[in-house]
């Protein structure tokens, strides 16, 4: 299959140096908004434009907890493990993000965390895996604007096998204080979606969703101490043409890639890849 005939949200790449290839996962159902949620597939390219797939990564086991809203699956390797980051939901539990472990980058993922690592309490999603100079794990995850209006990013320190957080989540930073982002269909609502963590020389930069101009789009924000900030963002998004929910990766030349999905309207989100450029400590997309 190509890139474009791939209905994805939320793409996420892991590079495969050795077999000189590239994994990629997402958010597949074809309807992801409603139950039944099926689970989350994983393809393989050599060039990131003809893939091979899908393999069923992930499929619930008959007691899983969730029904609906499978959303955003990362897969991080971590103390020679793979581990799947997703979101879940059902009729009688919040939306929150599980953890999954897998024999390989492949798969097949079954349930590693009891339930879901983000406050039981609140609407969160998107879950990433960050792991600071320590090498202690932290996940940075959304608490979501449908609960809370102005939509934050918050990090929470995991346990060192990856199985339950520990200690309370730290509120990084609200939409609303970074300037490129405007309100979200009512007009007082700030969305908050999909951070992820890379490290640009002695900074981190941060991407993550929201929305300009009634469209999805996507900005990044830098800290200079680490995961807890203070974060500074950019003043204009790094993509505005409704499109968003990304991650960062080098491919197998060590390029720096960005890939996002876009249009952000079910059925036709499709994965599409940008080239990033590094100036000085700061990203932007190549031309």
């Amino acid at each position: 299959m190509k890139t474009e005939d791939i209905q994805i949200r939320d793409p996420f790449i892991v590079p495969r140096p050795d077999s000189d290839s590239y994994l990629m996962y997402g958010s597949t159902d074809p309807d992801i908004w409603n139950p039944p949620a099926t689970g989350f597939d994983v393809w393989e390219s050599r060039d990131l434009s003809s893939w091979e797939g899908p393999v069923p990564a992930f499929r619930p086991p008959h007691d899983f907890w969730s029904d609906r809203n499978f959303w955003a699956p990362e897969v991080h390797e971590y103390r020679g493990g793979w581990y799947m980051f997703a979101s879940f939901k059902s009729s009688k539990q919040r939306r929150g993000t599980q953890i999954l472990i897998g024999d390989s980058a492949k798969g097949p993922f079954r349930p590693h965390s009891p339930g879901p690592v983000t406050p039981g309490e609140w609407e969160c999603l998107d879950g990433t895996l960050h792991i600071d100079p320590t090498g202690t794990p932290w996940m940075v995850f959304c608490h979501e604007w449908v609960q809370i209006d102005d939509g934050t990013i918050c990090a929470i320190r995991l346990s060192d096998d990856l199985t339950k957080s520990v200690g309370s989540p730290v509120t990084l930073f609200a939409a609303s204080s970074a300037p490129w982002v405007e309100p979200f269909r009512d007009g007082k609502s700030y969305v908050t979606d999909g951070p992820f963590l890379f490290p640009i020389g002695d900074r981190l930069a941060m991407i993550w969703s929201s929305f300009r101009g009634g469209a999805y789009a996507i900005g990044v924000s830098y800290s200079d101490t680490g995961v807890l900030g203070p974060w500074q963002h950019d003043g204009q998004p790094l993509y505005q043409n409704d499109g968003g929910h990304g991650m960062i990766f080098r491919d197998l030349s060590g390029q720096l890639n960005l890939t996002i999905h876009t249009p952000n309207r079910t059925p036709h989100e499709r994965a599409i890849f940008l080239l990033l450029e590094e100036h000085g400590g700061s990203l932007s997309v190549g031309t």
